[in-house]
């Protein structure tokens, strides 16, 4: 029989990474959440890539599964929602957001969190906002001047996903890289 050991670099990861998912569910100014930073830093720091991808999106869907149906329960006529419309498109920007991280943050420092978080915020806007645009339940026009009015009246939403991002990144990773000072069994072997 194998011996199951314990991992606590890995268990800290994932917590940190479920607080952040939970944290969804605080009041908040509209897109100011933890959701680049979660997709960033789980990227980051899971050598696993399978991990670094499954830890942080099934910890985004248990967090949509609370907001869909607890937080806005009110909203979905007594349905249970496992998906909200325009779900793949969040979740595939969340999930290029994983893999942009294997890239920019092969190196964890401030200057490399504080760019890949922006192109985070960057990529989840301009995607995010493109589904909104092309959605049989957004009213634009399906031409270049309602994909232009899609991204602009996104914008006051851009400015707050920027700021919930380099907050967050700012929390999880400077916490975590203190914490690795503090506590040499969470370093990577």
């Amino acid at each position: 029989m194998k011996k199951i050991q314990f991992n606590a670099r890995f268990a800290v990861l994932t917590t940190l990474i479920l607080v952040a998912a939970l944290s969804r569910l605080l009041p908040h100014p509209p897109n100011a959440t933890a959701m680049g930073a979660m997709a960033l830093f789980g990227g980051a720091y899971f050598s696993n890539r399978f991990m670094s991808l499954f830890i942080p999106l099934a910890t985004l869907f248990v967090s949509d599964l609370m907001l869909n149906n607890v937080v806005y329960a009110a909203f979905n006529n007594g349905q249970f929602v496992w998906f909200y419309d325009g779900a793949a498109w969040t979740y595939g920007s969340f999930a290029a957001a994983i893999v942009l991280s294997w890239f920019l943050l092969k190196k964890v420092d401030a200057k490399s969190v504080f760019i890949a978080s922006l192109a985070s915020s960057i990529l989840f806007f301009f995607v995010t906002n493109f589904a909104a645009w092309q959605s049989i339940y957004m009213p634009y026009p399906k031409d270049f001047s309602g994909l232009a009015m899609s991204y602009t009246v996104a914008l006051p939403f851009f400015a707050n996903s920027i700021a919930g991002d380099l907050f967050f990144c700012a929390v999880l990773f400077g916490g975590f890289e203190w914490a690795q000072r503090r506590f040499p069994s969470l370093v990577q072997a």
